[in-house]
């Protein structure tokens, strides 16, 4: 194989790249949208540039003028992303915004500005039945349950387990709390329950992300653009069939090429009972494509979108909204009406699995101490639900779930919620350090005020001398938040933060 023209948006111009040694894999010509592009100097220089941190505002847990005021306490210097509602960019700012308090205690998340587009374009609604069929590492994840105000049942699936931790810490950060994680390829979803929305996050070949690599796309080999389109294809062929009649599926890729978007999509309209619902949106963005190098797609596909590094200085995007025509039904005959109710049952007590215990003393217990040690309001825990996983409480905010309809080794349910409040050897309730900071002002009592100084010393697991005759687990705090959960002992106060978390505590600090 000879090398190829290859343009590096970086030099601004057509550079000869040797591809002699990688015969599977070349470097994609970009080029090849220079006629599609229409503003394709602008695309050329801010693919050139590495994009700008940007984050999400999590609004159920500050307001953005609380979070802003802060930052700016620090030295950074944010304004307000055009377009996309509790998104800010980072003009400046004395460190990376991912090392501090506010985003360790979960008050935002870093998200790329294209992806924010994704949650409102899907729009979900509170109390509703969404699916992500690939969930990691959880940014739209967490937007989605966010528009939901944590209300209905948010499935999050994903088959990597290295990617699952990842979303794992993320939503356990952020405190969500109706999110039901799950392990499983998402081409395998079951198909015993239906949903409202679902979204297809698709892997690509990346495209999109040339900023990452200052302007230069990915390599891709035929034989990979061939299996991941056929990847894409099934992912929609079961986020339609798991789609109730009348609901959404949103498709997105972070690649430009159409082959793996309006092609794929294209496919889609022609075999299956879905219609393309358009999206209009008051953002920069471009028009999905309706030919490409001799290729005719649908006409409906105009009204898919496509996003430009132009557009929003961030990265490159397609997304197709479709909707599941009324009246059509699975292979099994159900009508719409039983379609929807069937595969969803209340969220029980036990975790699948989980060795039949005296649930309503438990959750007695953990609720009284919660109540009558740390202050929290019964009016708060009202709102929480409880499902014994092990000797842990797990606290979520589902009313149903689609678990109990699965067949047994399809796909496997790997959390409800977050962990909140675990037993001693003597079976006293301990709250964890994710209940404490999701309560956060809601906790009125065993509080233990620190400072950065007896800070420095918790967190390299020293006790810190606090008067007082206060034993047992306490809330700790500095100045108006809650870090987590500590213990007093003869000895003095010690963290219970766990290691990993305390170490990431003490950089967001700055404490050596």
């Amino acid at each position: 194989m000879t090398g190829k023209s290859t343009f590096h948006p970086s030099e601004g111009h057509l550079e000869r790249v040797d591809t002699s040694q990688s015969p599977r894999a070349e470097i994609v010509d970009l080029t090849r949208y220079r006629s599609v592009i229409s503003d394709w100097d602008r695309f050329r220089q801010f693919a050139a540039n590495p994009e700008p941190t940007v984050f999400r505002v999590c609004r159920r847990r500050v307001t953005p003028e609380e979070l802003i005021d802060r930052l700016t306490e620090q030295g950074f210097r944010v304004r307000k992303k055009d377009g996309l509602p509790d998104f800010y960019e980072v003009e400046e700012g004395p460190r990376p915004v991912s090392l501090t308090l506010e985003h360790w205690l979960g008050l935002f998340y870093v998200q790329q500005a294209s992806t924010g587009i994704a949650g409102p374009v899907l729009d979900p609604q509170p109390g509703e039945r969404v699916l992500d069929l690939c969930a990691a590492p959880g940014g739209k994840t967490t937007h989605i349950a966010e528009l939901m105000k944590e209300r209905g049942c948010l499935v999050a699936n994903e088959l990597n387990e290295n990617r699952i931790r990842g979303l794992l810490g993320n939503l356990y950060r952020l405190g969500v709390s109706n999110v039901l994680v799950a392990s499983g390829d998402g081409r395998e979803a079951p198909e015993q329950a239906l949903f409202d929305r679902v979204l297809v996050d698709a892997p690509c070949s990346g495209e999109g992300t040339l900023r990452r690599r200052a302007g230069r796309a990915p390599r891709q080999s035929s034989s990979f653009l061939g299996y991941v389109k056929k990847v894409q294809r099934r992912l929609l062929e079961k986020a339609i069939r798991v789609t109730k009649p009348g609901g959404t599926i949103l498709y997105v890729t972070c690649t430009f090429a159409p082959e793996e978007n309006e092609a794929v999509i294209n496919g889609i309209l022609r075999d299956h009972p879905v219609e393309i619902d358009p999206i209009k949106l008051q953002i920069p963005c471009a028009s999905g494509l309706t030919s490409f190098e001799g290729q005719r797609y649908d006409s409906t596909l105009e009204g898919s979108i496509r996003i430009y590094p132009q557009h929003l200085d961030s990265g490159g995007l397609f997304m197709a909204r479709l909707r599941r025509l009324e009246g059509s039904v699975g292979g099994d005959g159900l009508g719409a009406a039983e379609q929807e109710a069937e595969g969803w049952n209340a969220v029980p007590e036990l975790f699948p699995g989980n060795d039949s215990s005296d649930i309503a003393e438990l959750v007695g217990l953990a609720t009284d101490d919660l109540k009558s040690r740390f202050g929290v309001s019964p009016v708060r825990l009202d709102k929480c639900k409880w499902i014994l996983r092990g000797r842990r409480l797990w606290m979520h905010t589902m009313r149903e779930w689609p678990v109990d309809a699965w067949e047994t080794g399809v796909w496997r349910p790997i959390s409800i919620g977050f962990r909140a409040v675990e037993f001693d050897s003597r079976g006293r309730p301990r709250p964890t350090n994710d209940l404490l900071r999701w309560l956060g002002h809601e906790v009125h009592s065993r509080i233990v005020n620190v400072n950065n100084t007896q800070l420095h010393h918790l967190l390299t697991q020293r006790s810190v001398p606090v008067p007082g005759d206060l034993l047992g687990p306490v809330a700790l705090r500095r100045s108006t938040d809650i870090l987590g959960r500590g213990a007093m002992t003869r000895d003095g106060l010690k963290s219970e933060i766990p290691r990993s978390r305390a170490i990431d505590l003490a950089r967001a600090l700055e404490i050596d």
